[in-house]
């Protein structure tokens, strides 16, 4: 028999606000994260926007020494999953250490530090790489970070599935303790790839908005005049446990996970699925696993990118699951908001549906004037919603045709 798993700990840093307080009553405010970008020069760029954290100071937070150690990704790790530990009240020490274990997904890493230590070798040679290059650039290190920090020797792994990452690390997280080979689980996705590469590769695709008139209007999903996504950068975590551990402790617990569904389109390594039938196949997966049925749910925290073909092939792929209920169903994409955080975003819109159950209101996509032609359901336009919600799916679709969904619900001891 499987284990039951709920959340109780959650943790963020975006554009909007880098405390779980700060950025859901920004998304319920109807408030936007993008602005344009500081972090360096974007005058010959295509795209001069972004989701960027504002106001990030590494060594106020890590120290010098320490911060010179952490790609800017790893510390968006190591700060949302302390946030998400203090507010989940668990106290590591007093469990196995063997049972606690880390899964944080990026799409990409530390590219911010590939960057620099690229020009360094090619203006100064590779004798003055720095020996901290390949530990910083390295997927897993938010992971191992995050693990060192509370000594935990438990499972620790890194996803990387492009867009879907965060959403796959939350559910292989979901599937070791349900099946008994973890009781603690630390997971999300962290992603910082507002960079000179990162911004100059997704333009190069034609993959961004290039509203660079009107930031804050430039993510606009399933509306007509959507031109591409907002590139962002950020993170989101969460702390899983068994159940009856975190009743025993009397932990607050947001919802339960209940199931995970996975598939990959095998079409394209870019372009989604035009019928969108991976991402069919992942939420039908999920609700199989979650031993729900489709008219159970409630409301769908969409991947809606902002971009013509991926919003197109998630509205088909909701309205060939869910058949006539998908009409009833309330659907909403934060990215409207946040922009687009890549590996990150799956954490980070996981939270945000934890928060729509606590609280009984869903973020709306803001930006949605004119529904584009096909996108004909119940997006929660401009302003968010009071409705009490029992049931709550999170999309989460990358490059390379990964898909994955999560559904949570509320908690019934």
């Amino acid at each position: 028999m499987r284990r039951r798993v709920v959340i109780t700990g959650l943790g963020v840093v975006t554009g909007l606000g880098t405390t779980v307080e700060s950025f859901w009553n920004g998304l319920i405010e109807g408030k936007s994260g993008i602005a344009p970008l500081t972090l360096f020069d974007t005058t010959e760029f295509k795209v001069h926007f972004g989701g960027q954290v504002h106001g990030w100071d590494p060594e106020a937070l890590f120290g010098t020494k320490e911060a010179r150690r952490l790609d800017r990704f790893a510390q968006f790790s190591m700060v949302a999953a302390e946030a998400a530990v203090k507010d989940s009240g668990i106290d590591f020490s007093a469990y196995p250490l063997e049972r606690s274990g880390v899964f944080i997904g990026s799409g990409i890493g530390g590219l911010n530090e590939f960057e620099t230590q690229h020009s360094i070798m090619k203006e100064r040679g590779p004798s003055r790489i720095s020996p901290f290059t390949i530990p910083k650039l390295m997927v897993n290190a938010g992971s191992g970070h995050v693990s060192i920090k509370w000594s935990l020797r438990g499972p620790c792994s890194a996803v990387a599935t492009a867009c879907a990452s965060a959403a796959n690390a939350i559910g292989d997280s979901l599937r070791l303790i349900q099946h008994g080979l973890a009781d603690i689980m630390i997971t999300g996705g962290s992603e910082a790839a507002i960079t000179h590469m990162g911004l100059g590769g997704f333009a190069a695709l034609r993959a961004l908005s290039t509203r660079n008139d009107d930031p804050q209007r430039a993510s606009r999903p399933f509306d007509r005049d959507r031109d591409g996504f907002v590139l962002s950068e950020g993170a989101g975590v969460l702390i899983l446990e068994e159940e009856s551990i975190a009743r025993a402790r009397g932990a607050k617990i947001y919802a339960e996970l209940l199931g995970y569904g996975m598939s990959a389109d095998g079409s394209h390594i870019t372009a989604p699925d035009e019928e969108g039938r991976g991402a069919a196949r992942a939420m039908t997966l999920c609700l199989a696993d979650a031993k729900r049925d489709a008219s159970s749910v409630d409301y769908i925290n969409a991947h809606g990118t902002s971009t013509e073909l991926g919003d197109l092939a998630e509205t088909k792929a909701m309205k060939s699951v869910f058949g006539d209920h998908a009409k009833k169903l309330q659907v909403s994409s934060t990215k409207s908001q946040l922009g687009h955080l890549l590996g990150a975003s799956g954490g980070v819109e996981l939270v945000a549906c934890a928060k729509s159950l606590e609280t009984s209101v869903l973020p709306p996509t803001i930006n949605l004037e004119t529904p584009g032609e096909g996108c004909d359901l119940d997006y929660i336009p401009n302003v968010a919603r009071n409705s009490k919600v029992d049931y709550v799916m999170s999309n989460s679709f990358g490059f390379g045709g990964h898909n994955a969904s999560l559904l949570i619900g509320r908690y019934v001891p």
